[in-house]
């Protein structure tokens, strides 16, 4: 079983403009659509996609809790949220212009959670997880939701002695390397950043390997590199029209994970991972991709092992 963990959700709305967005003028819409929202939502998706068992946990508000739960539904999402009474879950707004590939997102804050709300998170977590399980945490943190708290959370996960992914940023990150977690996915910037030193770049990734699994440093249109068991792979992404690029590096990690929980050999998790982040970018939303579609891509994905 993989429990995704979302702390800070939100639910996509995607503004398609007529023509492109210009300051100073009055920006028309041709239409709006609203889409899941949040890393780790957008890795149960596509575990689901893998025909992968999983389930999203985390937080979500109240009052508008209808709209984010419709849309999982439409999915086939199943979840187990911690309900933040008279709070709404945020929205990240997703402008996509007529004629031009790509997006530009804005997010809200999301609403502050309390102790209590930490509390229920950390006992459901506990409930549910058992040592053969899979945990991914991804996304922001929510307000109220300190570095300390994500600690916590972390060190309960590794006394359960499962498998914990996390596609996180900045200080959250870096927690979870402090502590040990499975695997990462960072970016080229906070490869550096984790390990500040005057080495190569190569050799920054396997410093940062010795204390993470798997570690896949992300570099967008240029692929991705992955080092797992002393071994780095380069890992190429398949030539495709860019539509939107919401959701891609999620929908790479659900992928890579469930491909992993299904004891598939890791060039196979990578290169299938790659195809399906690839698909996605396709489309006009922030999740859709098709499975069938990814797999003729796979055939084009290279895994060259580099050292």
């Amino acid at each position: 079983m993989i429990y995704t963990i979302t702390l800070n959700p939100t639910i996509d709305r995607l503004l398609f403009l007529e023509g492109t967005l210009t300051k100073g003028k009055n920006n028309r819409l041709r239409k709006v659509t609203y889409d899941i929202g949040g890393k780790g939502h957008h890795g149960s998706n596509a575990m689901n996609q893998l025909g992968v068992k999983n389930q999203a946990l985390g937080f979500s508000g109240t009052t508008n809790a209808g709209k984010l739960e419709n849309i999982l539904l439409d999915k086939g999402i199943d979840y187990d949220f911690v309900e933040v009474y008279g709070k709404a879950t945020r929205e990240s707004y997703v402008i996509l212009e007529e004629g031009i590939g790509g997006s530009i997102l804005i997010t809200e804050k999301g609403f502050t959670v309390t102790d209590y709300d930490i509390e229920l998170l950390y006992e459901k977590v506990e409930k549910k997880v058992q040592k053969e399980d899979m945990v991914l945490i991804a996304g922001s943190t929510p307000p109220g939701f300190d570095l300390s708290d994500l600690e916590e959370l972390l060190e309960r996960l590794k006394r359960i002695g499962c498998f914990i992914a996390c596609d996180l940023s900045g200080e959250a990150l870096k927690k979870a390397v402090e502590i040990g977690v499975d695997f990462i996915k960072p970016n080229r910037f906070e490869v550096q950043e984790l390990v500040p030193s005057d080495d190569n770049f190569l050799d920054h990734i396997k410093e940062l390997s010795e204390k993470v699994d798997y570690l896949i440093v992300s570099l967008g249109k240029d692929g991705s590199i992955c080092s797992h068991a002393g071994e780095v792979y380069e890992v190429s992404t398949p030539p495709v029209e860019l539509v939107n690029d919401t959701g891609a590096g999620d929908c790479f990690v659900g992928t890579f994970l469930g491909s992993l929980s299904l004891n598939q050999p890791l060039t196979e998790c990578l290169s299938l991972a790659s195809a399906c982040a690839a698909d996605h970018v396709q489309y006009n939303d922030s999740s859709t991709f098709d499975i069938n579609n990814a797999r003729e891509l796979q055939k084009v994905v290279t895994v060259k092992k580099i050292s």
